[in-house]
Parts: C-alpha cells; structure tokens; sequence
C-alpha cells in the first residue's frame, strides 16, 4: 500500500495546495500555474490509463500484418523449392542468400511492428514528462525576483521589480513554489512507476534532479528570510 505513489492523493494534495495559494495571492500569477498543474494532475490520469490499456486494435492489425508476411515468405520458399532440382549450383547459392536476405528484413519489419505499440505509449509519456519539465521552469520564473534581502538601503531603479509582499507573505510564497516543485517531480515519478521504460525513467530522474536543484535555490532564500527575521 505504501511501496507506490498514489496519483490520486498526489492530485488531492496539489488541490488542497491550490486552495491554499488562492487564499493568501488570489490574483498571482503562481495561483494560475498551480491551477495548470492540477490540470496537468487530471491529465495524468487519463494518460495512464491509455498508456496502461493494451491496444487491442493495434495487436491485430500487427499480427494479421506478420502472419501476411510469413505466409508470403513460405510460398516463396516453396515455389524456389520446386524450381531447385533444374537449377545450377551459382544460381541456387544466389537463390538461398536473397532468402536469407528477405529473411533478415521480415525479421527487421516484425521487431518493428511488435515495438510499435511500446514505442507509441514512450513518445506519449515522453511528451507528457517534457511538459512537467517545463512547468518547473515556470515556477522557477515566479519566485526568479522574490528577493528576500532589503532593498530599503539603495535606491530602486525603474526597472527593480516591485515588492508588495511582507516578509511572512514572501515566505508563504516561497514555500508554495518549493511544494510545487516537489509535486511536479511526484507526477513524474507516478509516470516512472507505471511505464518502467529505461529511456522514461531517465527522463524522471533528470526532471526530479531538476526541481531538487530549483528547490535548492529556494530554500536558500528562505534560510536568508529566517535569518533577517532573527536581527
């Protein structure tokens, strides 16, 4: 019970984490890609549960597509069969090595269309952890300017961001980007645990390398918050 992420509390905790931000920064922009990544949460389990169905549709018409192969394969073999015995010696060497040859390619050609159903499912769970990917990086861009330093010693300039939010506030803020980030690499771990392609998990460990090195940054900021808070 406890061995398996669980997607559906994975999606519950990012609900109550949605909840959460809108009642402190309703109109953020963080709320909004909270709001997408729950989104995203849903989507996950619908893709699941495509990626996880057999395609049935797909594994007949391979199959029918092999056993038309192999059948055109051995009446071939045994038409050159009947036209042996008046055949030269040169010629049935040249004979058996175009078979082997075509024996090679139908082999090629059914290794194909048995990985074609895998090779489907990877790409889609490919592009589904790319968008993760790219959800970290957003949240990275909200808390990008959220300096917890005080600025009240200089002078600000025209293009020095605006800070509206009081220390307590930018921690709040800084700790939902953190969580974020941690749900996002949970989501692709959930993917990582339902297709274990080697290619699948080595996009889940980057993008879980990924969001521990954004909340590193972040944590950075909030041990810096702690500390103004102390003096």
């Amino acid at each position: 019970m406890y061995r398996q992420l669980a997607l559906e509390k994975t999606c519950d905790t990012i609900a109550v984490l949605q909840n959460r931000i809108y009642e402190r920064f309703p109109d953020s922009g963080l709320y909004q890609v909270c709001c997408e990544l729950h989104d995203i949460a849903d989507e996950t389990r619908h893709n699941l549960e495509i990626i996880q169905r057999p395609n049935y549709w797909l594994r007949s018409g391979v199959a029918f597509v092999i056993f038309l192969a192999v059948c055109l394969f051995v009446y071939g073999a045994f038409s050159l069969e009947f036209e042996i015995g008046t055949s030269h010696f040169v010629e049935f060497i040249q004979i058996v090595e175009a078979g082997l040859n075509d024996l090679i390619l139908i082999g090629a050609a059914v290794f194909f269309l048995i990985t074609l159903e895998a090779r489907w499912k990877r790409t889609k769970t490919l592009r589904a952890l790319n968008e993760l990917r790219a959800v970290a990086h957003v949240i990275d861009m909200h808390q990008l300017t959220k300096d917890p330093t005080d600025r009240t010693a200089g002078k600000a300039t025209k293009a020095s961001p605006v800070q509206t939010m009081s220390r307590f506030e930018l921690g709040r803020y800084l700790d939902y980007c953190s969580e974020m980030l941690s749900l996002t690499s949970k989501l692709a771990a959930v993917y990582g645990q339902s297709i274990p392609d080697p290619e699948v998990i080595g996009v889940v460990n980057e993008i879980e390398s990924l969001t521990t090195g954004l909340s590193r940054k972040i944590w950075q900021k909030i041990m810096i918050l702690d500390q103004l808070k102390n003096n």
